[in-house]
């Protein structure tokens, strides 16, 4: 395959030249992205991968006039003044610029450090911006690629990616696993499970007050069985998740989950089993043919103000279904009560598209599939929580 060439021209070179000199004399422009650089390190990132090269060596002048005055050639005042020019090197998200910055120097106390230059210069996150790129689809095959084309890179290889994801990964997952919860007014609670190979992997969401969506904490599991769910929950509720009131439980209607949740937060919590899942387990026992027919009936139920006609409804189909398909009947009827606790709760039918399905999981939990489809062999349980 073709690799891509960035090719200068002339009338870039050009271009490029009357920007710097542009910059050099309206540097003042530059102020507001100077002060980014110096007080806000969280967005100089975004900062730096906007600007050119040439304006970037203008902000370290700019920083330099800030700490010494403006350069004036062929005379000397104040106790800093220029010696010079001097190469270096800022450290960026994915790589290291080389740049040229003035030299400065105190008459009597040595070198004097420019202040947008010593910000630049810090490691400024490399693990954190590495695994945003991974998590994004981008192989450690193709990270080379991706690089910004403004300067020169050093120290890029698939090694060091590697290194520095695991690094990332397993800082993010510590902090997800020890935060507290004593301040978070959770209303809902999503558990969804994933299979990587021989592992499975429990998730927890949680929903706040103001529509909020956290995440609450994962659990490998062999399978998706009571021990690690209450495992899970165990942990919520020793990190500050309070048990002594009700929340609304929205899982896939695994008899696991349904176990864990009443064993640590009480038989009385409300529980809405998937509907998504409940399609899905029904048309599995069905043939292609009665698939479309039976899904209508099954969202016509659901949209019912009240459990009772809903169950009504649901009994009804499973009837039908028996007479030929024993199994799809079985799989209908198993909680069905549990279908319907929205309408118990008086829940509004505007939020039941959200509430009724376990999707705020199974989205990302398919972003997350497509991101591993390729790994043929995960080397352990570590490697599958990260």
């Amino acid at each position: 395959m073709n690799k891509p060439y960035h090719i200068v021209t002339r009338a870039a070179r050009e271009s490029a030249a009357v920007i710097e000199q542009f910059c050099r004399t309206n540097g003042q422009i530059l102020l507001p992205i100077l002060n980014l650089i110096e007080n806000a390190s969280q967005v100089v990132e975004t900062v730096i991968h906007e600007i050119g090269h040439q304006t970037l060596e203008q902000i370290l002048v700019l920083s330099a006039e800030q700490v010494a005055g403006p350069r004036t050639p062929g005379k000397t005042h104040g106790e800093i003044r220029y010696h010079g020019w001097q190469s270096g090197r800022v450290q960026l998200a994915d790589r290291k610029l080389h740049v040229q910055r003035p030299r400065l120097r105190h008459k009597t106390e040595g070198e004097v450090k420019i202040p947008a230059y010593e910000r630049l210069r810090r490691d400024r996150g490399l693990g954190q911006h590495l695994l945003g790129a991974l998590l994004r689809g981008v192989s450690t095959r193709e990270y080379q690629e991706v690089l910004p084309q403004m300067a020169e890179t050093v120290g890029v290889s698939r090694s060091a990616i590697s290194r520095k994801a695991i690094e990332a990964s397993v800082e993010q997952l510590q902090q997800l696993q020890e935060r507290r919860w004593e301040d978070v007014d959770i209303l809902v609670i999503y558990i969804d499970g994933q299979r990587f190979a021989d592992h499975h992997i429990i998730s927890a969401v949680g929903v706040d007050r103001q529509g909020k969506k956290h995440i609450l904490g994962i659990e490998l599991g062999a399978t998706e069985n009571a021990a690690a769910v209450k495992r899970l929950l165990t942990r919520l509720r020793d990190h500050g998740l309070p048990t002594d009131r009700k929340y609304l439980f929205v899982i896939d209607g695994a008899k696991a989950l349904r176990a864990a949740i009443e064993e640590v937060f009480r038989a009385d919590q409300p529980v809405q089993r998937c509907r998504n899942h409940k399609i899905r387990n029904v048309l599995n026992e069905l043939p292609k043919e009665q698939h479309a027919q039976t899904r209508n009936l099954l969202r016509a139920a659901w949209k019912v103000k009240t459990a009772a006609e809903g169950e009504k409804r649901l009994e009804q189909l499973a009837r039908f279904l028996e007479r030929e398909h024993e199994s799809a009947a079985r799989s209908l009827r198993e909680g069905t009560a549990e279908m319907f606790t929205l309408q118990r709760l008086q829940i509004p039918a505007s939020l039941h598209k959200c509430l009724a399905t376990t999707n705020v999981i199974e989205s990302p939990q398919s972003g997350v599939e497509r991101r591993t489809h390729n790994v043929t062999r995960w080397q352990d349980a570590d490697s599958v929580e990260r």
